[in-house]
């Protein structure tokens, strides 16, 4: 059927477009399945990754039931090796380290707490792991790096503890009057029904101050 000008025009007009931009339109075609087929592929794999962790994590707290700290670094360090990534890893560096810090190895724990403050995702985590590694510090006699950690930023759910341990160190320097302020700012950040208020008053009574 015999086409009238006016179409005739249209059907010119879409040809010329085409023609300059045909490529262009499946070029971003072509991507924007490519696109979306990485998108479900990395989230395939991403589940996969965590499902597997979920596993060897599962692996963990087997062998920390076992109380065989060799068991425990073994299985932790396998979620780091293969799936460091996944927040499976902290949480098995923390639980590793943990059982070293009972068993007087300072030294592993140290390593496996800044594995945690260097890798973690989640702020939470290398908060403890910070707290942590600080007390550790603070049994080697390593004041100033024990204070380093301590003046990290952190969320103000975690400011008792972390000027409670303030005060330790800075007791343990014997600067009394410094540590004495840190254990009246933990007894201000504590909550009030916290039993763990009465071992700080301890403390702060031990050196002379007020409640």
């Amino acid at each position: 059927m015999a086409l009238d000008l006016h179409e005739q025009e249209q059907v010119d007009a879409l040809k010329a477009w085409w023609r300059d931009n045909g490529k262009l339109l499946l070029l971003a075609i072509v991507l924007g399945v490519g696109i979306f087929g990485a998108v479900l592929g990395w989230k395939y794999w991403h589940a996969k990754q965590n499902a597997e962790a979920a596993t060897l994590f599962g692996e963990v707290m087997k062998q920390v039931n076992s109380n065989d700290p060799k068991r425990v670094n073994d299985a932790a360090a396998a979620v780091v090796s293969q799936y460091g990534s996944t927040m499976y890893a902290s949480r098995a560096e923390l639980l590793a380290a943990q059982i070293n810090i009972q068993i007087k190895d300072g030294a592993t724990a140290a390593t496996q707490l800044q594995w945690v403050i260097d890798h973690a995702a989640e702020a939470t985590l290398q908060d403890v792991a910070r707290l942590k590694l600080a007390s550790l510090r603070l049994d080697e006699k390593k004041y100033d790096d024990a204070l380093a950690l301590l003046d990290a930023t952190h969320p103000d759910a975690f400011t008792g503890l972390y000027v409670d341990l303030k005060g330790d160190v800075l007791s343990a320097q014997g600067k009394t009057d410094e540590a004495r302020v840190a254990y009246k700012q933990a007894l201000d950040k504590i909550n009030a029904q916290s039993s763990y208020r009465n071992l700080i008053q301890m403390k702060l009574d031990a050196l002379g101050g007020a409640k």
